[in-house]
């Protein structure tokens, strides 16, 4: 069978190796599993109990439109609903957008080793990616503009808080981005640990609405990663495409009841946002206590920082030989960093012991 000239030549990979998959090779399930950042606090008990109700109607396809969803975030957000598209994760979205955007050799710019989806369909599509280096663990904008200058690029993407190193870009940085990239260069703006910042952090969303697609999700702080439901917000014309291209029944109508109640629940994800404020605060005071660096996150995981890239393979080999699931960044320039989801008490207790045992 003859494959499509794009997809032959991609190489076999995947963007990432999941723990269920590690645990099957190993042998051995994780005694403490805090490599994904998946929410370790569970999901609230409004969208449970919804969930379970909705499983009565599992005969039932979920609705197409993600009408219900849509009317909600629009009314949450104060945002016009033709602004708003659901999918199956920003993941799925990642790939629709990309397909929306850009024909078959035409460049996308990301910092190297940011999220590795992003890279995954721009690849799949037949576009070239181009990187440029972290500085200092953070995303820089000038060389990113001129990355996207210097290669005509249709599409700037940026994590913000970015994943693997969590740092931040403030609401001026984003502005002077937009003010210096390529005024036909997109920028896609992915949000996904939105919940954990304060509003004024944030680039309001009505500024460059019609050249910046964002991209949230209910994977993170809602604790809804395994039922993959995430939105994005772009100008009218850009969603009205996507239109065209997205699998319309792809988020399950329990995903769906799931995400509206979390959605109403505000209470559970401020209490959600104040573990993983306090744990990150152990995590850095733990840091100090080894002498390991760490990076200042505004997500849900904090960046260790060890004295080189072997260092940081060993430590995550040795931990993983313990039964503690953790990743290493895996860019230019951040390969050094241990990346560890912030989990419950229990969960820190046992990295921090693990932690501890692997340096001394």
């Amino acid at each position: 069978m003859k494959l499509s000239r794009i997809v032959a030549g991609l190489p076999a990979v995947v963007p990432f190796v999941s723990p269920d998959e590690l645990e099957r090779d190993l042998g051995y399930r994780f005694a403490v599993r805090v490599g994904a950042n998946e929410s370790a606090f569970g999901v609230s008990p409004k969208a449970v109990e919804a969930m379970a109700r909705s499983l009565e109607k599992a005969n039932w396809y979920g609705d197409p439109s993600n009408f219900e969803l849509i009317e909600a975030l629009a009314e949450k957000l104060d945002v016009d609903r033709e602004r708003l598209m659901v999918a199956g994760g920003i993941d799925e979205l990642l790939g629709l957008a990309v397909r929306v955007l850009l024909d078959p050799g035409d460049v996308a710019v990301a910092s190297h080793g940011s999220y590795a989806t992003f890279a995954y369909h721009v690849g799949g599509f037949g576009a070239r990616l181009e990187t440029v280096l972290y500085d200092d663990f953070r995303n820089s904008v000038d060389r990113l503009a001129e990355a996207a200058e210097e290669h005509g690029a249709r599409v700037v993407y940026l994590a913000n808080p970015d994943n693997p190193t969590g740092t931040l870009l403030e609401a001026d940085e984003i502005r002077r981005l937009m003010e210096v990239l390529p005024a036909d260069c997109v920028c896609f703006l992915d949000e996904a640990y939105s919940d954990f910042l304060q509003p004024k952090q944030m680039l309001p969303l009505d500024e460059y609405s019609d050249r910046l697609v964002r991209f949230r999700t209910f994977s993170k702080a809602h604790g809804m990663a395994g039922m993959r439901v995430g939105y994005l917000l772009g100008p009218p014309a850009f969603v009205s495409a996507i239109q065209r291209v997205r699998l319309h029944f792809g988020v399950n109508r329990t995903a769906q009841v799931g995400a509206l109640a979390s959605l109403a629940d505000d209470k559970f994800i401020a209490g959600v946002v104040g573990e993983v404020e306090e744990g990150r605060e152990e995590y850095y005071a733990l840091g100090r206590e080894l002498g390991v660096e760490t990076v200042e996150s505004s997500t849900n995981f904090v960046l260790f920082k060890m004295a080189d890239e072997e260092e940081a393979t060993r430590v995550m080999d040795e931990l993983t030989k313990r039964r503690v699931f953790v990743r290493t960044a895996r860019g230019d320039g951040t390969r050094t960093g241990i990346r560890v989801t912030v989990g419950t008490a229990k969960e820190r207790a046992g990295f921090a012991y693990e932690l501890r045992d692997t340096l001394a």
